[in-house]
């Protein structure tokens, strides 16, 4: 699991930095990536990644402000010159369905894939076999939410040699407790599926919020996470610019980070008045309140670590 910062600039583009969009990738997982927002020319930076859009899957949209949404339209027509044939869905606030629909109409985009579009409201988004994605609603000038993806616990393997010492030849019963499942055999014998399953990996956890002011909601998606990207437009100097137009400053979300208790933190959504020394104003004001922090930059990743195995009970 990977992040990659395809655009990592607030409100306009800059020489040194595009407007926002994030990648996910989960190329062990499933095969393909997940993007959260889609500023202008965004195709365009995955044309320099080592992204394929043709792999994308899901297009999660924290709001409906131009730096986070401009390059939907170019990115789903150019999908299908690439190869994109399998369906892709897209989740964001209210009035995302319409904007594209009227979009995509009026420029007469035809598209090759199956497009679902999800209008989102607080909870459980998207639930599958891999992975749950929650979303709530965060504290800015229209309807922004953060999005929780939470990775499912990763069972151990099948202790097959165990099975057959016990007599137990292939078949459904394996399959089973491979989920989990205790057996019951024809002859009596109970089979703890904990006893034939090795050593489970737990999920990881990466919370990415929308454009924020200081807000509960944050709280609660970052709660223990292993990574939390938090938009950083400002140095804490300028606070009262910030709160005027319901952004957060480097040490807001250094403060977030600390009192949710997660394990690192990533900045991102920068304001174009830092430049080159000047984002380390930042850097520093964050990490001296949260130390495990860093800076995002365009074209940069992130390999979320996995977690250690624990016994199963």
């Amino acid at each position: 699991m990977d992040l990659y910062f395809l655009g990592t600039g607030a409100g306009m583009p800059s020489k040194q930095r595009n407007v926002t969009s994030i990648a996910l990738s989960y190329v062990d997982e499933r095969g393909g990536f997940w993007l959260f927002d889609c500023g202008e020319a965004t195709q365009h930076r995955i044309m320099h990644s080592p992204l394929r859009l043709s792999k994308l899957e899901k297009l999660f949209v924290t709001h409906l402000h131009g730096d986070h949404i401009y390059g939907i339209p170019g990115l789903l027509a150019s999908r299908s010159y690439h190869g994109g044939e399998t369906p892709l869905a897209i989740y964001g606030p209210k009035g995302i369905k319409h904007w594209i629909e009227i979009t995509l109409k009026l420029s007469q985009s035809r598209l090759n894939y199956p497009l679902e579009i999800v209008e989102i409201e607080e909870g459980i988004v998207l639930e599958d076999d891999h992975f749950s994605v929650e979303t709530a609603r965060l504290e800015h000038r229209v309807d922004s939410y953060g999005y929780r993806v939470k990775e499912k616990e990763k069972p151990g393997r099948l202790l097959i040699e165990k099975l057959r010492n016990l007599g137990i030849p292939s078949g459904p019963l394996y399959g089973k407790l491979k989920q989990g499942l205790d057996v019951d055999l024809e002859d009596g014998r109970k089979l703890a599926a904990g006893e034939f399953l090795g050593l489970s990996t737990p999920g990881r956890t990466v919370a990415i919020l929308g454009d924020t002011r200081v807000c509960e909601a944050s709280l609660k998606l970052a709660e223990n996470a292993d990574v939390l990207v938090h938009e950083s437009t400002f140095a804490s100097k300028l606070h009262d610019l910030a709160f005027k137009y319901h952004h957060s400053t480097a040490k807001d979300a250094a403060m977030t980070a600390k009192k949710a208790a997660v394990q690192t933190l990533i900045m991102t959504h920068i304001s174009s008045r830092y430049q080159g020394e000047e984002e380390e104003e930042l850097l520093n004001e964050a990490k001296s309140i949260f130390p495990n922090t860093f800076l995002a930059r365009d074209f940069w990743s992130y390999a979320v670590p996995s977690k250690k195995a624990k016994q199963n009970k």
